[in-house]
């Protein structure tokens, strides 16, 4: 039985698929549906668990090279929620939404939070 780290047997299953350059989406809750990517949805209540939950939990064994986010994130959070998420990840790539979004048909999976942060989803390349 695992006693340490990341717990959900689903995440584990996904994580461990995903190998270099692959990459995996951390999605908020009103991320829509890709039925062709496998999707964990950890959503409980509003905000429980949040992206920024997501992250700090894969930081100790996931290690990613790159990663995106839409532009509309930084336009519409404060300097705080922005900070908050670049400290957790490695230099971002910002891009209008509709670009990102035509990157996530080539993702290993999508991890859907329950974070109501507009915008507040992130496309990690594994490095």
């Amino acid at each position: 039985m695992l006693r340490t780290g990341i717990l959900n047997p689903n995440i584990n299953s996904l994580l461990s698929r995903v190998r270099h350059t692959n990459t995996l989406v951390i999605a908020d809750r009103g991320f829509p549906y890709w039925p062709m990517i496998e999707t964990v949805d950890i959503t409980l209540v509003d905000n429980i668990p949040s992206v920024t939950d997501v992250l700090e939990a894969l930081r100790p064994n996931f290690i990613a090279g790159k990663c995106w986010m839409a532009r509309e994130f930084q336009e519409m959070n404060d300097a705080a929620t922005v900070a908050r998420f670049t400290s957790l990840l490695p230099p971002v790539g910002w891009e209008p939404h509709i670009d990102f979004k035509k990157r996530v048909p080539h993702a290993i999976g999508l991890i859907r939070t329950a974070d109501t942060i507009q915008y507040a989803n992130v496309i990690l390349e594994s490095a």
